[in-house]
This record gives structure tokens, sequence and C-alpha cells, in this order.
């Protein structure tokens, strides 16, 4: 089968198209035939090394990258019940998606329901449940409550921006130019703030009338967080969920004080999806918003197997407007 292997930690470059024998499913794992692959930023940060010292999301060397996907079961390993060959599944958070088959834990994999394409259910898994998490979760938004989302038109945070509506908030997002503002503004924004052009501290404050927001959610990491966390409310939460702009080495416990006895937290997915029932509960949520037309999905585009250091380089250059998808079938 295709695969696309790390050898070393680095740049994109370091993304190397190999040929590698099918896994077997083990014991408890399903092996399911691929179709899409979602392209993340917790792939570039296994690629690149930044989680090389990581105990949640390992990153032993050569290894098969990508953690999110779709497609088909063809074989199930010994005691795997409730799949059979030939449905349609999606799932997040097993090494080597970036492959034609993949072995994944059965607990794992949610069965996508008729009427949602895979690249659509794909999309909902790492970067949906993501959304899901920050606004249900780490921190629970309720009516009254007001929000700033970075990043607003990319793949997370085009969702999170929706399920932070449904949920009765207010939403001012970051973006970095017009026609990221626009998508921001058509997913729910209540303000899409241009953070090349305006400090983005300075409009929060303006907007919220000198309170701050309830919460931070940021995904963009050393360009933001000193800013972010003077944007909250006092006793607010700072949420920093990524890094697209590079990791934080620190947050001085003062600085939380200074801001307003506020609060930071630095989530893993993995830990808000620990187990089959809570996938399950936040997928179902998931599908049954995209059901009724209240939850959208943008897709920025697929590109082959073939082109994953494209792919990267798309992603770290900002330039997404949805989720980007790797098509995996040959």
């Amino acid at each position: 089968m295709r695969a696309i292997v790390v050898e070393r930690f680095g740049g994109p470059s370091e993304l190397k198209l190999r040929d590698l024998p099918v896994p077997s499913p083990a014991k408890g794992e399903v092996l399911v035939q691929l179709e899409v692959a979602g392209v993340n930023y917790i792939d570039v940060y296994m690629r690149n090394g930044a989680y090389g010292k990581s105990d949640t999301y390992k990153t032993p060397l050569p290894m098969t990258i990508g953690m999110e996907a779709g497609g088909t079961v063809a074989a199930l390993g010994e005691g795997v019940q409730g799949l059979e060959a030939g449905d349609r599944v999606a799932y997040c958070l097993s090494r080597g998606s970036y492959a034609e088959f993949a072995a994944v834990p059965a607990w794992r994999l949610v069965k996508v329901p008729a009427g949602v394409p895979l690249a659509d259910a794909t999309a909902l898994m790492l970067q949906g449940l993501t959304a899901h998490y920050l606004s249900h979760s780490a921190f629970a938004l309720k009516p009254g409550d007001t929000c700033l989302v970075h990043a607003a038109a990319g793949g997370v945070g085009q969702l999170l921006t929706q399920l932070a509506k449904l949920r009765g908030a207010t939403v001012l997002g970051t973006v970095g130019n017009a026609d990221k503002a626009r998508i921001a503004l058509a997913r729910g924004c209540d303000q899409a703030i241009l953070y090349r052009d305006q400090d983005f501290r300075e409009e929060v404050l303006r907007a919220t009338g000198g309170r701050g927001v309830d919460v931070v959610y940021d995904s963009v990491g050393k360009d933001t967080i000193e800013r972010s966390i003077r944007c909250l409310k006092r006793r607010g939460l700072c949420v920093m969920y990524g890094a697209s702009s590079g990791q934080v080495a620190g947050i001085a416990p003062l600085a939380l004080a200074e801001a307003g006895s506020v609060f930071f937290t630095r989530p893993h997915l993995a830990d808000y999806i620990a187990d089959a029932d809570e996938i399950a509960a936040r997928a179902r949520d998931l599908f049954r918003h995209y059901a009724d037309g209240s939850l959208r999905v943008a897709l920025h585009g697929t590109l082959d197997l073939s082109a994953a250091a494209e792919a990267h380089q798309i992603l770290e250059s900002r330039g997404t407007r949805g989720k980007l998808l790797l098509r995996v079938r040959a």
C-alpha cells in the first residue's frame, strides 16, 4: 500500500511516499480501507518533532503519519463487535492515516450516517470533535457568554464559531484578510477582526465595553498568547489548543494574576474523547447538527496522498479556508 512516512523530524520535505505492507488488525482492531485523510496541525507537530517527547501523542521514528480519516471496514480483528465489512466509518487520534489502509482500535471508530459524505464526516472528526469539546466542555458556553476565536476562518474556527452560536454565545473572531472575514461572518461571527491591520486586544475591549471576553480559544500560540490573556474578563479562561505560529515556552503565573486572576489551560483532544461513549456522544451531536443544517462543513480542497508535503505547506502558511484533505485511494 502507499503510505506517507516520516523517517526524521523536520519540514514538509520529510514526508516520504513509501510502499508498505498492508497491516493486519490485532485483537480489538479494525482494518479500514481509507478513502480520505484529514490534514491537521497535529500532523505538523508530529512531523517537526514538537511532540517528540509527548506521552499522549507518541512519535516513534520511522512512523506513518496522519491522525484522522474516513473509509470502509475491510476486516475485523478478534473480538470486534458492532461493525461489519463494508461499513462506512471515520475516526481520529489513531496514527497512520496517510495510507491506503490502517489498523484502528475499534472503540475509536464512528459509523458514518447515510447521506453524510465521507469527506464531511472526516472533517467532523478531529476538527469537529475539537470544536465540540472546546465549546461544550473546556469552557461550556452558554447564552450571554462572549468568546474570542482565533483563526475563525480555518477548519476548527468555522466549526467552533457555529457551535458557539448554537449555544447562544457572542463570537468575536480574528482573521488574516477581508476574504477570510467574509467567511467568518458567514459562519456566524458577530465581529471579524483583521489581526494584521488591527490590534485584536483593543478591538475586543472596545467590543465588550472594556470588560473582556469570557473565554479565548487560541490556536495560534506564540504570536497571540500574551494579548489573548489580556483580552479576558476578570477570572476568564484562555484555552490554548494549538500553536500555528510556534509553541509557547511558558506562561508566567504572575501574568495571569495581573490580567485579572485569569485561568489558562492547554488541553489535548485525547483527554476529551477518552472512551467510546464520549466519542459517540460528541459525534452524535455533530452529525445531528449537520443533518438539520445548523452545522456546515467547509472543505478547502483535496490533494492526492503523494502531495502530502504540499498540503503541509498550505496548512502552515495559514492558507486554508476550511478542511484540507488527502485523497488516499489510488
